[in-house]
Formats: C-alpha cells, sequence, structure tokens
C-alpha cells in the first residue's frame, strides 16, 4: 500500500466520522503560518483521543508536548465542566502559537500552557499539585522529545493513580522501533519507554502501529492498575 492509499482511506473516514470544525481548522492552519513541524496528529487520531478521554470519564489531563494546540484542543474539549487541561511546551513560537489556537476555541479556561523544558516544569507541577492538594491527572498524553520518554513516563506515573490513562504517541518510528542499533536517540527513547512499560506492573499495556496521513507509526496505550 502507498501513502496515497492511506491518506486517501483517513480522509474517508474523517469525512464520515470526524467533524473538525473552524477552530480545529484554524489550529493547523496558524502552526503552518508559524512554521511548525506537521507533527501533529491526524484528525482522525485527535478524535481517538477525545474518546478515550471521555470514555474515562477524565477530569484532569496532562499532555506533555503542546506544538500548535491540536491535539490539546481535542483533548481539552472530551473535559465536563470544572475539568482542566495542563500542557508542556518547551519552544514559545509554539506555546504561543497553541495559546492563541487554545483562546480562539474558546478554551482558555480550561487549558493552561506551561511554557519550558518539561524536564523543569514537571517537578514544579508536582510540587504545585502536593502543596495545594491537587488530584492526579485521569490522563497523560505523550507526544514530545521522544530520548526523554523514559523520564516522561517516570513523572507520568508519579501523577497519576489506579485507573489513569497514559498515552504515548508516535513508538512505531516507520518500523525502526524494532531495530536496536539505529543510533537514532528518539528510536532508542521508544524502545526505552516500551521496556519500562511493560516491565513495571503497574501498568497493563498495548501498541497499537496506524498507518494514515500522518505516515507509518503507532500509539501505546497504558491503564495505571497499582
Amino acid at each position: 500500500m502507498s501513502q496515497g492509499t492511506w491518506s486517501a482511506v483517513d480522509a474517508y473516514f474523517n469525512g464520515h466520522l470526524v467533524e473538525e470544525d473552524e477552530a480545529l481548522t484554524a489550529a493547523r492552519e496558524s502552526s503552518v503560518a508559524a512554521g511548525l513541524p506537521a507533527h501533529e496528529v491526524a484528525p482522525n487520531q485527535g478524535k481517538l483521543l477525545h474518546l478515550l478521554a471521555r470514555l474515562g470519564g477524565a477530569r484532569r489531563v496532562l499532555e506533555i508536548g503542546t506544538l500548535g494546540g491540536y491535539s490539546t484542543i481535542w483533548l481539552a474539549r472530551a473535559l465536563p465542566e470544572g475539568g482542566r487541561l495542563v500542557t508542556l511546551e518547551a519552544d514559545p513560537v509554539c506555546a504561543a502559537t497553541a495559546a492563541a489556537s487554545i483562546a480562539r476555541a474558546r478554551l482558555g479556561h480550561v487549558v493552561e500552557v506551561r511554557e519550558g523544558r518539561a524536564a523543569e516544569t514537571l517537578p514544579q507541577l508536582a510540587e504545585e499539585m502536593r502543596e495545594r492538594g491537587l488530584e492526579p491527572f485521569d490522563l497523560v498524553f505523550i507526544d514530545a522529545d521522544k530520548p526523554s520518554n523514559p523520564e516522561y513516563l517516570e513523572w507520568a506515573l508519579r501523577l497519576t493513580r489506579p485507573g489513569s490513562l497514559i498515552v504515548g504517541d508516535n513508538v512505531v518510528r516507520d518500523g525502526a522501533v524494532v531495530s536496536p542499533d539505529t543510533g537514532d536517540a528518539r528510536v532508542d527513547g521508544v524502545r526505552r519507554f516500551a521496556e519500562l512499560v511493560g516491565a513495571d506492573p503497574r501498568l497493563e499495556a498495548t501498541a497499537l502501529q496506524t498507518v494514515g496521513s500522518k505516515g507509518y507509526d503507532g500509539f501505546l496505550v497504558a491503564l495505571v492498575t497499582g
């Protein structure tokens, strides 16, 4: 099968099952205008994240890696009244672009965009949660720099509870995930992430390969059980 076929199939299902409104379209267009890489999830993948959050009854969501805010909007729209989403972004251009798109989608009261390296903002977030007695996160979406995925998993486990969901994006890497000697730190990070998830008795997980408009990749989904 070709990339053209994959994209056509995505377009077919998106046309029948996924409603991408003006705010979502504008978020994608703003990312392009700002010169951001085209790494955001596809519309059907955004809808999947939205449904996962709703199925889990998520009230608090943490997103590690905001980019232009496209997936942020999908996730934030899944939250009930009083829900909250915190999204972490290291790049100031990405953070500003996302904040504008989130405001345009009228979700500024739901979403907090925190600018800075996640290695620094995650400890700060954990300390704030402890001091303020905030509830753990019900869903964590990890979609940032892949070499740091093992570190992000560690923080996700600290900031969640049994019943929470951890979702990692881009775990197939065009099939490179099966190769231990690529010399690519992104592949190494994903492999270590998967190995740590599989070895952790507190997690039940699976991974799904995906093809579509975003190419050949996949998601890892883990349920926190202990």
